[in-house]
């Protein structure tokens, strides 16, 4: 069964910097697109970076030049640096293909940005 753990949230001060991962329990890594989603209170569900199986990158213009998302196929790991964060990052972090599918969502990792 393909599972997708996420890790490395916390609570950061803002200006602050975290690096979330993502390691998949099977080869998917770098084979299809694939994203980190991010869920803020009381907000729907959002997709905040991309990568294509190319290594093509796509930012929430929220999130441009802040977030950098990278990866390692040898590794399983998909992977989410997070620079000059500011409060309104808060949110729970998923990643997931992009596109979506639902039978992958994890359970998360919680990132609070709060002085």
């Amino acid at each position: 069964q393909v599972q997708l753990v996420e890790s490395g949230g916390g609570l950061v001060q803002p200006g602050g910097s975290l690096r979330l991962s993502c390691a998949a329990s099977w080869r998917m890594i770098g084979i299809l697109a694939m994203g980190w989603y991010r869920q803020a209170p009381g907000k729907q569900r959002e997709l905040v970076a991309s990568m294509t199986s190319r290594g093509s990158t796509n930012y929430h213009d929220s999130v441009k030049g802040r977030f950098t998302i990278s990866r390692d196929n040898a590794k399983n790991t998909l992977y989410l640096q997070m620079n000059s964060l500011k409060p309104e990052d808060t949110g729970v972090y998923y990643c997931n293909y992009s596109p979506p599918t639902d039978r992958y969502w994890g359970q998360g990792t919680q990132v609070t940005v709060s002085a």
